[in-house]
């Protein structure tokens, strides 16, 4: 089996009385996207900066491209990209600048015009950092983590403050490098990231793992069907429900908002046939679908919905 990228055995990490990070186990493979998930302070950032040599560990064992982060950080630097959520930006240069530096130091960086063109830099190029906005701060701060072509790439929510069009062309570059060979690790707090993007999730609670997988592993199978029915009269919904569970003779049906009705069932064949019957002969036009858990759903249920 290859060296995995990122390779973490009971870290431990703590903080006077505080203990951060109590005992994680981690792997991140190379041409992959391991998204560390957790609650505000579950010890997400620390385990990143003990494998990126800025914290020193407590105790465990942690390997980045099989070398110690801390001993070896001249070696690692030009094949590890870093983007953490303060960012580290100097704040009165330009923008363009700042990314052009960062480019200068490295044998064969990504050509400017190509990132400029992923995350769109070059509307605020000659901008000072201070002045851009969280979203073109958070892109400019993509940028110069992957400028060098890294092995492995730390990225600390790197979709937060953006919208829609700059999260998609992150996705894209994520994915690009992804498929490039690099190990990507991301940590973040947006659901639908991790699930577009990440081949294994590690979730951690208070400083521990308390589940790790693929997304479907963590999501589990659907165990219930959504019927949406098109043509739904405005209140008519308990009446359809009740109609629909009396059709199908079993699986109890729940009135869901914008004309969706659940059926608690499996869905196998002979449900999605009854349900298909029932609105054949009762004239209505209907979507059926699995009604799959989300991974926020499987995250809620790992860590509480207490605030942190």
């Amino acid at each position: 089996m290859p060296t995995p990228a990122v390779e973490v055995q009971g870290l431990v990490k703590r903080y006077d009385r505080r203990t951060a990070v109590d005992g994680v186990d981690l792997v991140a493979r190379s041409g992959a996207v391991t998204a560390l998930l957790g609650p505000n302070g579950a010890g997400k950032t620390t385990t990143v900066e003990c494998c990126t040599g800025l914290r020193t560990p407590d105790a465990g064992r942690v390997r980045v491209l099989g070398l110690d982060p801390r001993r070896d950080r001249r070696a690692l630097a030009p094949r590890v990209g870093v983007m953490l959520q303060d960012g580290g930006l100097p704040a009165a240069v330009p923008a363009g600048r700042v990314l052009a530096h960062v480019a200068a130091m490295y044998a064969h960086p990504v050509p400017l015009t190509d990132l400029d063109a992923a995350l769109g830099l070059a509307s605020f190029a000659r901008t000072p950092v201070r002045r851009l906005s969280g979203g073109q701060r958070q892109r400019l701060a993509l940028a110069v983590a992957v400028v060098g072509r890294p092995e492995l790439a730390f990225l600390d929510e790197p979709s937060a403050g953006l919208d829609p069009q700059a999260r998609l062309a992150v996705w894209d570059l994520v994915r690009e490098l992804r498929d490039a060979g690099a190990a990507v690790v991301l940590t973040t707090h947006q659901m639908a990231d991790a699930e577009a993007l990440a081949d294994e999730v590690v979730v951690v609670d208070a400083g521990r793992v308390v589940a790790s997988g693929t997304v479907t592993d963590l999501v589990g199978p659907a165990r219930s069907v959504q019927v949406t029915v098109a043509d739904a009269a405005p209140g008519s919904l308990d009446a359809l429900a009740a109609d629909l569970a009396a059709a199908l003779a079993g699986p109890r049906v729940s009135p869901r908002a914008d004309g969706v009705l659940e059926v608690a069932a499996e869905p196998d064949a002979a449900v999605l046939h009854a349900v298909t019957g029932w609105a054949a002969s009762a004239g209505h036009l209907v979507s059926v679908a699995p009604a799959r858990r989300t991974l926020e759903d499987a995250f809620l249920d790992l860590t509480g919905r207490s605030l942190r």
